[in-house]
């Protein structure tokens, strides 16, 4: 595998191929469940969704950390950053991809997985 530092820039990514290079980051750090959702025909919010469970609240923490510092190292910062601190759920906005990191908990709870993919059935 290619070292981070000579990984290309994601910059000038076009909004799947950096959902994808997200996900390669969740799946390098044992994250479950990863998953990728169009949202663009249904939502004015972002393109894609990424989805990803974390086994703990140390999981989840670092499976955050590395997505902002590896997708950081190839040029690109998140607009914001929700649920430092929180146990069960963190969200990554990077704009057009919205990464959420959540314990099997609230993925249940909260199940966006169900939720778009219905809204994609409607549309």
């Amino acid at each position: 595998m290619e070292e981070k530092n000579t990984l290309p820039t994601l910059e000038n990514a076009d909004s799947k191929e950096f959902a994808e290079a997200v996900m390669a980051v969740l799946d390098e750090k044992k994250g479950r469940e990863i998953t990728l959702l169009k949202i663009s025909d249904k939502t004015d919010l972002a393109d894609w969704f990424v989805l990803c469970s974390g086994t703990s609240s140390t999981h989840i923490k670092a499976l955050a950390d590395e997505v902002e510092y590896s997708i950081g190292l190839r040029g690109v910062k998140p607009i914001s950053y929700e649920g430092r601190g929180n146990n069960s759920w963190i969200l990554i906005d990077y704009g057009y991809v919205v990464v959420h990191i959540f314990s099997r908990e609230a993925r249940e709870f909260y199940n966006l997985d169900k939720l778009y993919r219905e809204k994609s059935k409607e549309g």
